[in-house]
Protein backbone atom coordinates (compact mmCIF):
# COMPACT_ATOMS: atom_id res chain seq x y z
CA UNK A 1 0.00 0.00 0.00
CA UNK A 2 1.52 3.34 -0.97
CA UNK A 3 1.86 6.31 1.38
CA UNK A 4 -1.09 8.22 -0.15
CA UNK A 5 -3.45 5.27 0.32
CA UNK A 6 -2.26 4.79 3.92
CA UNK A 7 -2.78 8.49 4.66
CA UNK A 8 -6.29 8.42 3.21
CA UNK A 9 -7.14 5.31 5.22
CA UNK A 10 -5.86 6.96 8.42
CA UNK A 11 -7.91 10.13 7.81
CA UNK A 12 -11.03 8.05 7.08
CA UNK A 13 -10.57 5.97 10.23
CA UNK A 14 -10.07 9.11 12.34
CA UNK A 15 -13.22 10.67 10.90
CA UNK A 16 -15.27 7.57 11.68
CA UNK A 17 -14.12 7.52 15.31
CA UNK A 18 -14.66 11.28 15.79
CA UNK A 19 -18.30 11.26 14.69
CA UNK A 20 -21.11 10.80 17.16
CA UNK A 21 -23.22 7.71 17.49
CA UNK A 22 -26.31 8.29 15.39
CA UNK A 23 -28.97 5.84 16.44
CA UNK A 24 -32.03 4.71 14.57
CA UNK A 25 -35.02 6.78 15.57
CA UNK A 26 -36.59 5.98 18.92
CA UNK A 27 -40.29 5.31 19.02
CA UNK A 28 -42.27 5.65 22.23
CA UNK A 29 -46.01 5.74 22.86
CA UNK A 30 -47.54 8.79 24.48
CA UNK A 31 -47.72 8.33 28.27
CA UNK A 32 -45.19 5.48 28.16
CA UNK A 33 -41.49 5.38 29.08
CA UNK A 34 -38.59 3.56 27.45
CA UNK A 35 -35.01 3.10 28.69
CA UNK A 36 -32.08 4.25 26.51
CA UNK A 37 -28.52 3.10 27.17
CA UNK A 38 -25.86 5.68 26.34
CA UNK A 39 -22.70 4.60 24.45
CA UNK A 40 -20.26 6.52 26.64
CA UNK A 41 -20.56 8.87 29.59
CA UNK A 42 -23.18 11.57 29.19
CA UNK A 43 -22.56 15.01 30.67
CA UNK A 44 -25.40 16.96 29.04
CA UNK A 45 -28.62 16.09 27.25
CA UNK A 46 -30.55 18.29 24.84
CA UNK A 47 -34.13 17.50 23.85
CA UNK A 48 -35.57 19.54 20.99
CA UNK A 49 -39.21 19.85 22.09
CA UNK A 50 -40.16 19.15 25.70
CA UNK A 51 -43.84 19.28 24.77
CA UNK A 52 -43.43 16.09 22.70
CA UNK A 53 -41.22 14.05 25.06
CA UNK A 54 -39.37 14.26 28.36
CA UNK A 55 -36.05 12.85 29.60
CA UNK A 56 -35.22 11.52 33.06
CA UNK A 57 -31.57 10.81 33.83
CA UNK A 58 -30.78 7.68 35.82
CA UNK A 59 -26.99 7.98 35.52
CA UNK A 60 -24.41 8.89 32.87
CA UNK A 61 -25.11 5.65 30.97
CA UNK A 62 -28.93 5.32 31.25
CA UNK A 63 -31.79 7.72 30.56
CA UNK A 64 -35.54 7.29 30.26
CA UNK A 65 -37.62 8.87 27.50
CA UNK A 66 -41.32 9.51 28.20
CA UNK A 67 -43.72 10.30 25.37
CA UNK A 68 -45.99 13.26 26.10
CA UNK A 69 -47.93 13.87 22.89
CA UNK A 70 -47.61 12.58 19.37
CA UNK A 71 -44.97 14.23 17.23
CA UNK A 72 -41.26 14.15 16.47
CA UNK A 73 -38.33 15.82 18.19
CA UNK A 74 -34.60 15.23 18.42
CA UNK A 75 -32.29 14.12 21.21
CA UNK A 76 -28.57 14.91 21.45
CA UNK A 77 -26.19 13.76 24.18
CA UNK A 78 -22.73 15.21 24.83
CA UNK A 79 -19.78 14.05 26.95
CA UNK A 80 -17.75 16.23 29.36
CA UNK A 81 -15.49 17.39 26.51
CA UNK A 82 -18.54 18.73 24.67
CA UNK A 83 -18.40 16.05 21.99
CA UNK A 84 -21.67 14.68 20.72
CA UNK A 85 -21.80 10.98 21.62
CA UNK A 86 -25.42 10.20 20.72
CA UNK A 87 -28.02 11.68 18.40
CA UNK A 88 -31.43 10.44 17.31
CA UNK A 89 -34.97 11.46 16.47
CA UNK A 90 -37.65 10.65 19.02
CA UNK A 91 -41.03 9.80 17.52
CA UNK A 92 -43.96 9.78 19.92
CA UNK A 93 -46.90 7.72 18.71
CA UNK A 94 -50.38 7.18 20.04
CA UNK A 95 -51.65 3.69 20.78
CA UNK A 96 -54.88 4.02 18.88
CA UNK A 97 -56.05 0.44 19.42
CA UNK A 98 -58.16 1.55 22.41
CA UNK A 99 -59.17 4.98 21.09
CA UNK A 100 -62.66 5.71 19.86
CA UNK A 101 -63.52 9.00 18.17
CA UNK A 102 -67.16 10.02 18.11
CA UNK A 103 -68.18 12.60 15.51
CA UNK A 104 -71.23 14.65 16.46
CA UNK A 105 -72.34 17.18 13.85
CA UNK A 106 -68.83 17.50 12.47
CA UNK A 107 -67.09 17.81 15.85
CA UNK A 108 -64.82 15.09 17.27
CA UNK A 109 -64.75 13.72 20.81
CA UNK A 110 -62.09 11.10 21.60
CA UNK A 111 -62.25 8.42 24.31
CA UNK A 112 -59.83 5.76 25.53
CA UNK A 113 -61.94 2.64 25.97
CA UNK A 114 -59.72 0.20 27.88
CA UNK A 115 -61.51 -1.25 29.76
CA UNK A 116 -64.00 1.59 30.30
CA UNK A 117 -64.35 4.67 28.10
CA UNK A 118 -62.82 7.90 29.44
CA UNK A 119 -62.25 11.23 27.73
CA UNK A 120 -58.75 11.85 26.39
CA UNK A 121 -57.05 14.81 24.74
CA UNK A 122 -56.69 14.45 21.02
CA UNK A 123 -55.66 17.21 18.67
CA UNK A 124 -58.59 17.97 16.39
CA UNK A 125 -61.26 17.36 19.02
CA UNK A 126 -63.97 19.96 19.67
CA UNK A 127 -62.29 22.97 21.36
CA UNK A 128 -64.42 23.19 24.54
CA UNK A 129 -64.15 19.44 25.08
CA UNK A 130 -60.36 19.59 24.58
CA UNK A 131 -60.03 22.60 26.94
CA UNK A 132 -62.09 20.90 29.68
CA UNK A 133 -59.79 17.85 29.58
CA UNK A 134 -56.69 20.09 29.83
CA UNK A 135 -58.23 21.90 32.82
CA UNK A 136 -58.96 18.60 34.56
CA UNK A 137 -55.44 17.32 33.94
CA UNK A 138 -53.87 20.52 35.28
CA UNK A 139 -56.06 20.33 38.39
CA UNK A 140 -54.98 16.72 38.93
CA UNK A 141 -51.29 17.68 38.53
CA UNK A 142 -51.75 20.53 41.03
CA UNK A 143 -53.32 18.13 43.53
CA UNK A 144 -50.50 15.62 43.07
CA UNK A 145 -47.77 18.26 43.46
CA UNK A 146 -49.37 19.78 46.57
CA UNK A 147 -50.14 23.18 44.99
Amino acid sequence: MNILAKSCALVLAGTLFATSAVAAQLSVEANKTIPVRIPGSAASIVLGNKNVADVAVHDEHLIFITGKTFGTTNLMIFNKAGEQIFSTDVVVTVNSSNLVTVNRSGQNFTYDCAPECRSVMSIGDQADYFDSIITQQKSTQDLNSGN
